[in-house]
């Protein structure tokens, strides 16, 4: 009962934070659409990309590319939960959470737990916004894709926990921030298949086909679609507990942050 009180509260707090912040939601909300109605028509127009038949059906570029702006708005949530958690650790609040009797696996799983839910609110958003415009899925893709989103959520808010385990100022975090997010989703199925990046290179389709987000995105994308991808969801898990496994060192102070800090 304890262990959940804590998480729920973890929860509480993330989402009086959220909702708080509406130029968070609406920067979460806006950057996909600009990309889903006014980018589309030229990358669907420079890559030749009409109709692309990856699924054993047809579908139009902005169709493509939903996964992938759902897996943007999971991406820079999971990097503005992180910042949130570098400016806990200058104000010290963070540190303060961190010595409660609790395990630390626990708090952070909570915070990374609540950042995912607030990522997939966005999501959801996004999606109904879409389906506004005219480009729609399944019914039963909406429902399906819930798991992979927790899944992807998860992930990509544990990448973020370890890199804020890294950095000592908030000032820093910024281009750390950039540093990460447009090389791995510009470097990924978002925007384009596999097999159109190897018409170009085949170096970096390999570094795609490496890439953690890019089976974030073909998890949501087959689950939208209502394909099993087995495949996607193995390295989704696998690098889950990797990224997690490395941020709750990065957090114990024997380790990480706090003996940094101290010396």
């Amino acid at each position: 009962m304890i262990y959940l009180v804590a998480m729920l509260a973890i929860i509480r707090r993330e989402a009086m934070r959220f909702v708080r912040q509406r130029s968070r939601f609406l920067a979460a909300l806006v950057r996909p659409l600009v990309w889903l109605v006014v980018f589309a028509a030229g990358f669907r127009a420079a890559l030749g990309l009409s109709i692309i038949p990856p699924y054993q059906t047809y579908i139009t570029y902005e169709v493509y590319i939903v996964p992938g702006l759902c897996g943007m708005i999971q991406l820079f949530n999971g990097m503005q939960s992180s910042l949130s958690l570098v400016y806990d650790q200058e104000m010290g609040s963070m540190r303060l959470l961190l010595t409660s009797p609790l395990p630390r696996w626990w708090l952070l799983l909570s915070k990374l737990l609540a950042g995912a839910l607030v990522s997939i609110l966005q999501v959801y958003v996004f999606l109904a916004v879409a389906a506004g415009f005219g480009i729609t899925l399944d019914p039963w893709g909406y429902v399906a894709v819930l798991p992979a989103l927790v899944l992807s959520g998860l992930m990509l808010g544990a990448l973020g926990l370890l890199i804020s385990s890294t950095i000592r100022q908030l000032e820093n975090f910024a281009g750390v921030m950039n540093f990460v997010i447009f090389p791995m989703f510009f470097l990924s199925t978002a925007l384009y298949p596999l097999w159109k990046m190897a018409e170009s290179s085949q170096l970096l389709r390999d570094i795609c086909a490496w890439n953690p987000f890019t089976h974030a995105v073909e998890l949501i994308r087959f689950a939208l679609y209502l394909h099993p991808n087995l495949w996607a969801l193995l390295w989704v898990c696998l690098s889950f507990a990797l990224f997690f496994g490395a941020a709750v060192l990065g957090y114990d102070p024997a380790h990480g942050m706090t003996r940094r800090r101290k010396g």
